[in-house]
C-alpha cells in the first residue's frame, strides 16, 4: 500500500517523496511558511544558527579519536540530533532546493546521502529510548570510531506505516553505517545540508503568481 498523508496547507491527499514531507506541492509549502512565519528573516535566521550548531557538533565528533566510549557516544548523539533536525526542516520547508541539489548529484552519490540520512534517523529514533548511545559505536584499531551492526528492532508497538518507515531506516543503517566511520557519515550529511541550505531555490509557481499580481 502506498504511503499517503494529508497536505498541511490544503488538506488534499498526496504521496510524499520524502519522509518528512508535509505539503503536496511547492505552492502549498510556500503559502504555509508565509502564513506562519514571524517575519521575513525568521526562517533564515533559525536555519542559519541550526546549521552552525550542526557544523560545530560535526567538528567535535571529528576530533573524538582517542576519547572514551561514553564521551564519544554523547558527542555522536548530539551530532545526529542536529543533522536530522536540519534535514527534516529542509525537507519540510525548502523541499524544492533540497530536491534540486540532490537530483543534481550522480545517482550513487545521491543514494549514499539519502540512505545515510535514513540511517541517522534510525539512530535518532533509537538512541536514549531503546538503546544507549554507546551501543551504536565501537573503537577501531586506528583510534577512530565505527558504527556497530545492530539486530533487527522490535516494532510491535508501531502502526503498519510506522513499521515500514522504521524498517527502511534500519536497513539503511545496516547497509550504509554499520562497520563504517562514525564521523564520516556526519561530515557527509552535514556538508550536503549546508550546501542545500544556501542553494538558490528553483522558481516556483507561487513566486510566479505573486510576481504577476504585482504588475
Amino acid at each position: 500500500m502506498a504511503d499517503t498523508r494529508l497536505c498541511g496547507q490544503c488538506g488534499s491527499v498526496f504521496e510524499p517523496r520524502r519522509e518528512h514531507s508535509r505539503f503536496c506541492s511547492s505552492v502549498c509549502r510556500i503559502k504555509w511558511v508565509r502564513e506562519h512565519s514571524a517575519g521575513p528573516a525568521a526562517p533564515a535566521d533559525a536555519l542559519a544558527w541550526s546549521i552552525a550548531a550542526m557544523a560545530e557538533a560535526a567538528d567535535r565528533l571529528a576530533q573524538a579519536a582517542g576519547q572514551d566510549l561514553l564521551r564519544v557516544g554523547a558527542v555522536m548523539s548530539e551530532a545526529v540530533w542536529w543533522v536530522t533536525i536540519v534535514d527534516a526542516t529542509m525537507v519540510r520547508y525548502e523541499g524544492d532546493a533540497y530536491d534540486s541539489v540532490l537530483d543534481g548529484l550522480p545517482g550513487e552519490e545521491a543514494r549514499l546521502i539519502e540512505e545515510t540520512l535514513a540511517g541517522l534517523r534510525y539512530v535518532r529514533n533509537q538512541v536514549g529510548i531503546h538503546l544507549d548511545p554507546a551501543e551504536f559505536i565501537r573503537s577501531a584499531p586506528d583510534g577512530t570510531w565505527t558504527w556497530n551492526p545492530l539486530p533487527e528492532p522490535c516494532l510491535e508497538s508501531l502502526s503498519p506505516r510506522g513499521k515500514e518507515w522504521e524498517m527502511s531506516r534500519y536497513r539503511a543503517y545496516q547497509s550504509r553505517l554499520a562497520g563504517h566511520d562514525v564521523a564520516a557519515a556526519i561530515a557527509l550529511t552535514s556538508a550536503f545540508l549546508t550546501k542545500t541550505a544556501w542553494a538558490e531555490p528553483p522558481a516556483s509557481p507561487a513566486d510566479v503568481t505573486i510576481l504577476d499580481n504585482s504588475l
